[in-house]
Order: C-alpha cells, then sequence, then structure tokens
C-alpha cells in the first residue's frame, strides 16, 4: 500500500467528511421518527380535547369519532378512500413541480379550472368516449393553467411562487362568473331561476363506476391514483427523464452545460403538475362529489390540502399514498365529530392542530440536519 492511499484511508470506526469515497450516508433513525410523530400526534389530540372541553363539548369521544368518521362506521373507509384519490394526485403533480425546483402553490386553481372543463364538456357528450374525452380535457385545463404561470417564468422571469397563487382567485371568480345565469357556460339549460347556481348533472354515462367491498363503494379514481402514484415513481427515480428533472432542479447550470434545457424541463414539470391538479377535479367531479354537479366551492380545500399531503411525504410519490389516507381521514372523520355536538369552529381547529402535528416532525428534521454537520460513516 502507497503512502498516500494509507493517508486517504481513515481509522476503523472514525466518522470523516463526506468528500471522501467510498462512504456510506448514515441512515435516519426511523425509531426517532416515529417517536417524534407520535409525539406530536398525541399532544394536538391533548389540546384538541381540552379545546372541546372548554366549549362544552364531549372531549373523551375526540379520537373515537375520528376514527368511527373514517374507518370504523359501515361505509365511511370506503368514503375516506375516495378523499384519498384527489389528494394524491394534487400531491403528485406537486412533487413533480418540485423535482424540478419549481414552487407550484397554484393547484386550488389549477384544479378548479379542470374540474370547470370537465363539466363544460361532460354536459355535452355522453357515454364512455365522452367521458374519456372530458377526463382528457380536464387533464389539459389544469395544465393550461399552470401553464400561464410557466410562461411568466420563463419569459418575463416572474417567480412561479407568485403567479401560480394570484391565478388560484382569478380561476375561482372566472368558474364562479361560468355559473352564474348570464352566462351559462357550464349548464346549457335557459331555465335556471337563480343566479348562481350549479352545473347541470353529469349523466350516467359519464359518471366513473364504483367498487363495492364489504359495504363501502368508492369510484375507480382510487385505483387511477394507486397507479399513477407507482407510474410517478418509476419515472421519477429510473428513467432518464426523471433524471433530467433532477438535475434542472439541483443545479439549472449545471443541466444547461449537459445539454437539459431547463425552460423545456420546467415548463413540462409545471404542465404536468396542474395537469394532475386538473385530474383530481375531473374525478372528484365524475366520482361524485357534489352530487356530479360542478358548485361553488367545488375544491372544497382538496387543492392545498393536496400540496400539504407532498410536503409531508417529503416529495415522495409512495410516501405521499399512505399520508394521502390520513389526511382523507382527517377530512372525513372531523365532519362525523361535527355530529357528535363539537361546535364547527372547534371541529375546523382539531383538523388543523392535526395537520401541525403531521407537519411539525418534517420541519424538525428539517432545521435538524442543516444545524448538523453532514459526516458518514466508514464501511467496515
Amino acid at each position: 500500500m502507497s503512502t498516500d492511499e494509507a493517508v486517504a484511508i481513515p481509522p476503523k470506526g472514525r466518522r470523516v467528511p463526506s468528500a471522501m469515497a467510498p462512504v456510506r450516508i448514515l441512515n435516519r433513525n426511523s425509531a426517532g421518527t416515529f417517536v417524534s410523530y407520535a409525539f406530536f400526534i398525541v399532544l394536538a389530540l391533548a389540546i384538541a380535547a381540552f379545546l372541546v372541553a372548554v366549549t362544552g363539548g364531549p372531549w373523551r369521544t375526540v379520537t373515537s369519532a375520528l376514527l368511527d368518521g373514517s374507518l370504523r362506521k359501515p361505509g365511511r373507509w370506503g368514503d375516506t378512500l375516495t378523499e384519498a384519490a384527489p389528494l394524491l394526485l394534487v400531491a403528485l403533480g406537486s412533487i413533480i413541480s418540485t423535482r424540478a425546483g419549481l414552487v407550484n402553490i397554484g393547484q386550488e386553481g389549477q384544479l378548479l379550472f379542470g374540474a370547470a372543463c370537465m363539466a363544460f364538456t361532460a354536459t355535452r357528450l355522453t357515454g364512455p368516449v365522452g367521458l374519456m374525452f372530458s377526463l382528457a380535457i380536464g387533464f389539459a385545463g389544469g395544465a393550461l393553467w399552470a401553464g400561464l404561470a410557466a410562461v411568466l417564468r420563463y419569459w418575463r422571469r416572474v417567480p412561479e411562487v407568485i403567479t401560480t397563487l394570484l391565478l388560484v382567485f382569478i380561476a375561482a371568480q372566472l368558474t364562479g362568473y361560468a355559473l352564474t345565469k348570464q352566462s351559462l357556460l357550464l349548464d346549457p339549460s335557459k331555465d335556471r331561476p337563480n343566479k348562481t347556481s350549479t352545473s347541470a348533472q353529469l349523466t350516467a354515462s359519464t359518471r366513473l363506476p364504483k367498487i363495492h367491498v364489504f359495504g363501502n363503494e368508492f369510484p375507480v379514481s382510487v385505483i387511477i391514483g394507486l397507479l399513477l402514484a407507482a407510474g410517478v415513481a418509476i419515472a421519477l427515480s429510473r428513467t432518464v427523464w426523471g433524471f433530467r428533472l433532477r438535475m434542472v432542479g439541483e443545479n439549472p447550470r449545471t443541466a444547461q452545460r449537459a445539454g437539459v434545457g431547463a425552460v423545456r424541463a420546467g415548463s413540462a414539470a409545471l404542465l404536468l403538475g396542474g395537469g394532475f391538479a386538473g385530474l383530481a377535479g375531473t374525478l372528484m367531479l365524475s366520482g361524485g362529489t357534489a352530487n356530479y354537479r360542478y358548485t361553488p366551492g367545488f375544491s372544497n380545500n382538496i387543492g392545498w390540502e393536496g400540496l400539504l399531503v407532498a410536503l409531508v411525504a417529503r416529495n415522495r410519490p409512495i410516501v405521499a399514498i399512505p399520508v394521502a389516507f390520513v389526511f382523507a381521514m382527517l377530512r372525513t372523520g372531523s365532519g362525523f365529530l361535527a355530529a357528535t355536538g363539537v361546535e364547527r369552529e372547534i371541529v375546523d381547529v382539531v383538523r388543523g392542530l392535526l395537520v401541525l402535528a403531521l407537519l411539525l416532525p418534517a420541519a424538525v428534521s428539517f432545521v435538524r440536519t442543516r444545524r448538523r454537520p453532514a459526516s458518514v460513516e466508514v464501511e467496515s
């Protein structure tokens, strides 16, 4: 062994700088992460029980009511799966955008616009072909709405975090006007009495089929979401396109030198992110949300909560599946909690506390990683 080699190899068991090779990065302590999540969830439930007790509600039944409303009562876990599917799709779109180094926070508007495009098409077409075409139009509508932010990002250098957020309010106003009596864009009927109404109801031939399992039913959008999650995970980790996307997200200049165009890759990521949000809206509409009608407030914060799903999952598509289910449990369980006599405002606070409990462990881990110098352990 030469002198240089002897210097390059540190003593056994010593911790060395990350620049030396071959090395193995220390794995995150899974037990510590589990304890962290358990601690914050228990703390959130304790605070929620205290707030319910202060307002005169049945504080002892907070956890039980959440579980009954999301899982244990007949038919409830089918509703939870129905809620989880659009949350997962929105999260997948957010993950794609984030891998390209872009911050898309306009999923709520992209979902609204995609669902409105689907409603416009599906109320005029019938049959399986009409359903498939309407789903494609909804995906394209969400992609188009995100594409506006992509144009401003790469043409005028306007940060996408600003444009995507502002486009949410424009989408809400635009689709709201489409529901007014003067517009008739979403409802071809001429005799609606109300100034602000809903779209025409989708016909049976343009609705997604339902799956019935053990007394529970849920639309096939659940299966579509799982398949897309697997596809996105493979595309991001096992394909050249995914590698180029990560390269652009981590270092656009290096990617440009390697022949990977940041404009093309970033625009594609934003378009796909918006498309997934639009598809989530179409699956909600054709899956039975709001009785197969596009209504004011149709999105019901699915876009915002889908973004939180991606954050909690740390932008990992497969991890987003159980996280989306947990967030869906909070949505369906909180509705059941309100039925037990707890005030609606307190129910919203309880949901917020539990969402915060899911976000805090990731934030604590991030802060610890930033404060602790990177270290590696030499293989034995």
